[in-house]
């Protein structure tokens, strides 16, 4: 058989783009001093060493952020939250009856803080990061950069570097705050970085339920992006519940890095509520460092259009006897895409650990895509761990019963995505939070 010629094809090389970066500045870094000063000395050297993420990380594999105008953010001047759009008026009432304990509002410039002189005379510290810097430095060299590590990527070292405000609350040893804490980022404007950096810490005994949300209006054609830092210590047999809501404009390009550390014999108890952003990537982890600790995770996300949710998070077992569960459930709509990824560690010693994992996705289109990784590294032998995931579509049967009795498609198949989200909105201890997400589902329901 004759031997058929070789043919070579020649290929010209694509020719290679420039890195894109900010242009952000040390000049841009808010002056500080003593160990804040350091501490964002430190995220400014991780920041300009760090590049930005790409497929080629496994973390980021399933997420693109190759579109990110990096080169078209600022930051807010002092004061320029006067000429943006005030802060939606649904987000500021009172999570309880007719009051708050306390309520901080972040807006570009500026802030707003109240609190309750009653839990401020019990030695509650509720209040916005600069007024922190000024009057409790000590208490920051407490909770800064103590759960989250600049080095971690380049978003967490902008965010420690850049942040233009935040929150700092503190529960004294053995106080009980009866009144939730509530606060609102609210990011206005095209073309802005908001950038906030969160710090709890609950001290030994003490419990506290807090509220943070983020928000923003809808800006069409344009670009906005947030990054953000939160760390928590749960302190020796202290409780916290925190409540963490998104509703970002779909415009908005919004990142973070999360962690909590729980304490011998603390408790957590950890929602995540997310229906807004362009694109969202977000790293939540739990560390159950002493025994007896405790955490559960409740999620849940609705996307539509071409909106794209990654949350990826981690439940680390450091001490015997931990306990963790998390349920994250998703739905989808038109293009949108969600990605959960989530691990279970055990660390070696960490023996009785009970740890459970589960991922549950409700896709509304053909388009819509939801892919769900968990997983478990398990390095102690008496343990208790176990995952699940499911991505599925609307069951037939209970549609067909309820148009059976007379609802009309459209509203069965809402009852049906209320009912599916039902188990995590219970776990939302305020009515009206539950109500203005439940109006978000029916909104993009319709």
């Amino acid at each position: 058989m004759q031997e058929k010629p070789k043919v070579v094809v020649s290929r010209t090389r694509r020719p290679e783009t420039a890195v894109k970066d900010f242009n952000f500045t040390e000049a841009d870094i808010r002056p500080g001093s003593g160990f804040v000063a350091s501490y964002r000395a430190s995220a400014w050297s991780a920041f300009k060493r760090l590049p930005l993420p790409d497929t080629t990380l496994e973390a980021w594999r399933r997420t693109d952020i190759h579109a990110l105008p990096v080169d078209k953010f600022k930051f807010a001047p002092e004061g320029a939250h006067k000429d943006l759009p005030p802060v939606r008026e649904d987000l500021l009432r009172p999570l309880v009856a007719d009051q708050h304990g306390g309520q901080i509002v972040l807006v570009p410039g500026g802030a707003k803080i109240e609190l309750d002189e009653k839990l401020a005379a019990k030695g509650i510290i509720f209040t916005d990061l600069r007024t922190a810097e000024e009057k409790y430095p000590d208490l920051l060299a407490k909770m800064m950069g103590k759960t989250v590590n600049v080095e971690e990527g380049k978003f967490s070292a902008l965010a420690g570097a850049f942040a233009q405000n935040g929150i700092v609350l503190y529960v004294p040893k053995g106080v009980t705050v009866e009144e939730p804490l509530h606060s609102v980022l609210w990011g206005p404007g095209p073309d802005f970085a908001h950038v906030s950096h969160i710090l709890v810490l609950v001290d030994e005994g003490a419990s506290v339920t807090y509220v943070h949300e983020a928000a923003s209006p809808d800006l069409k054609g344009a670009n906005s992006m947030h990054a953000g830092i939160v760390e928590i210590q749960v302190m020796q047999d202290a409780s916290l519940r925190f409540v963490e809501l998104q509703s970002w404009g779909r415009h908005v390009w919004n990142f973070s890095h999360e962690r909590v550390r729980v304490e011998r014999g603390g408790s957590l108890d950890w929602i995540f509520g997310a229906i807004g952003s362009r694109l969202t990537k977000n790293f939540s982890e739990l560390d159950l460092a002493g025994e007896g600790a405790t955490g559960r995770m409740s999620g849940f996300y609705f996307t539509d259009g071409d909106q794209h949710l990654d949350h990826d998070t981690q439940q680390n077992h450091l001490a015997p006897h931990t306990t963790s569960d998390l349920l994250f459930k998703g739905a989808l709509k038109g293009r949108s895409r969600s990605v959960w990824q989530g691990m279970i560690y055990v660390a070696p010693g960490a023996q009785k650990t009970d740890g459970y994992q589960a991922n549950r996705n409700l896709v509304l289109s053909d388009q819509a895509r939801a892919d769900s990784i968990p997983g478990l590294e398990i390095l102690a032998d008496d343990v208790r761990c176990t995952h699940g995931a499911t991505v599925g579509k609307l069951e037939q049967e209970p549609l067909f019963y309820l148009k059976s009795r007379g609802i009309p498609q459209a509203e069965a198949e809402k009852l049906v995505v209320e009912g599916f989200f039902d188990p995590i909105f219970q776990r939302i201890p305020f009515e009206g939070v539950r109500e203005r997400f439940q109006q978000y589902i029916a909104d993009k329901m319709s």
